[in-house]
C-alpha cells in the first residue's frame, strides 16, 4: 500500500491528505435540512448530513489528492449511525481510488491490540467466512505500549500489505508533557522515532516502509531531527493550517528525492467556505470551496519544495 500511495502523491503532484473530520458546525444548513428531512433531527439524521456532506467534498477533490484521512471520533460521537457514515466514507473513497488512512489512534497488548488490527486493516472470521470490518489501507497507532502493543498490527499489514502511522511527535501544545521528556538524556520522541524505523526495516515497499510515523508541523526543528532518524519511513504531518503549521516549515519533513511526506489538512479544507480567503463561494458552493482550497495548499507545499 505505501507503493500505491506513492504512486498517487507522483501523480498528483500533491502530498495532500484531506482530513474528513467533519462537525456538525462544519456542514451547510442545505445539507442538514435535508439530511433531517429524510431522517429526521436523529443520530441517523445527523450521520446522513455527514455522509452527504463528505460524498460532496470527496467528488470535489478526489482528482486533486492522492488520499484521505476520516477521523473516527467524528464519527462515533453519533453511535452506530455514525460508525455506518465512517464506513460508507471509507468505502466511497476506495472507489474513487483514493489511499484511505483512518485516524483511529488505538493501541493495546494482545488480543485487544490483534482485534483492532483485524477490524481495521484485516479480516475477521466468522465459521467458514473471512470477512473485513472497515477496511483502511493505512491506520494511525499509538506506541504507548512499545512493541507489544504493535506487533499485532504489523502483523495484519504484513498480510494485507497494509500501512501504519505511528504517533511520534504530536501537533498540540501539550505533546511535550510527555514526548519532549529526557530518558537516557534524549527526549521521548527520539527513542519512539527509533523504534519506528526499526520496525519499519521489517516491513519495506520499495523505497519506504509500510511502517510510518506522524510528527508535527507545528515542530518543525524536531520534524528535522525525526526526518534523520527515520529515513525510510513516510510521514504523516498534521497541524498545518488552522493549527498553526505553515509551508515554510514543512521541507525538512521531506526527502531529497521530493517524497517521504504527506501533509494533513482537516477543517482548512473541509469549512473552507466559512474562512474569509474563500468566503465568495457561499455555503451553497462548499465543496468549490474546498477543491480551491486544495489547489491554494498545493501551489503553496509546492512552492516550499521547488526552493
Amino acid at each position: 500500500m505505501i507503493n500505491k500511495l506513492i504512486k498517487r502523491i507522483e501523480e498528483s503532484k500533491a502530498p495532500i491528505v484531506v482530513g474528513l473530520d467533519p462537525m456538525l458546525s462544519y456542514i451547510p444548513e442545505q445539507v442538514k435540512i435535508k439530511a433531517y428531512g429524510e431522517k429526521g433531527e436523529t443520530l441517523a439524521g445527523a450521520a446522513e448530513a455527514i455522509w452527504q456532506f463528505n460524498k460532496a467534498i470527496v467528488d470535489a477533490t478526489y482528482d486533486l489528492i492522492p488520499a484521505v484521512k476520516p477521523q473516527i471520533a467524528m464519527y462515533e460521537q453519533f453511535g452506530i449511525e455514525g460508525l455506518i457514515a465512517f464506513k460508507k466514507t471509507v468505502d466511497y473513497c476506495k472507489e474513487k481510488e483514493l489511499v484511505v488512512i483512518g485516524d483511529i489512534k488505538r493501541g493495546d497488548i494482545g488480543s485487544t491490540s490483534a482485534a483492532y488490527a483485524a477490524g481495521h486493516l484485516g479480516k475477521v472470521k466468522v465459521g467458514s467466512n473471512s470477512f473485513y470490518g472497515f477496511d483502511e489501507d493505512f491506520i494511525t497507532v499509538n506506541p504507548y505500549f512499545g512493541t507489544d502493543g504493535v506487533e499485532p498490527f504489523i502483523g495484519v499489514c504484513r498480510e494485507e500489505k497494509k500501512g501504519l502511522f505511528v504517533l511520534v511527535k504530536t501537533s498540540n501544545p501539550s505533546s511535550g508533557e510527555f514526548q519532549d521528556q529526557l530518558v537516557t538524556g534524549r527526549p521521548l520522541y527520539e527513542l519512539v522515532g527509533e523504534k519506528v524505523a526499526e520496525w519499519g526495516e521489517k516491513l519495506m515497499g520499495d523505497k519506504y516502509s509500510y511502517i510510518g510515523a506522524v510528527v508535527g508541523a507545528t515542530y518543525p526543528k524536531m520534524g528535522k531531527i525525526l526526518r534523520e532518524i527515520m529515513p525510510k519511513s513516510y510521514i504523516l504531518v498534521p497541524g498545518y493550517g488552522a493549527q498553526g503549521g505553515k509551508a515554510e516549515d514543512l521541507a525538512h519533513y521531506f526527502n531529497k528525492d521530493g517524497l517521504g511526506a504527506i501533509v494533513n489538512s482537516s477543517r482548512g479544507i473541509i469549512a473552507a467556505y466559512k474562512q474569509a480567503a474563500y468566503e465568495r463561494f457561499g455555503p451553497e458552493a462548499f465543496a468549490d470551496a474546498s477543491r480551491q482550497a486544495v489547489i491554494d495548499m498545493r501551489e503553496d507545499i509546492k512552492g516550499v519544495l521547488e526552493k
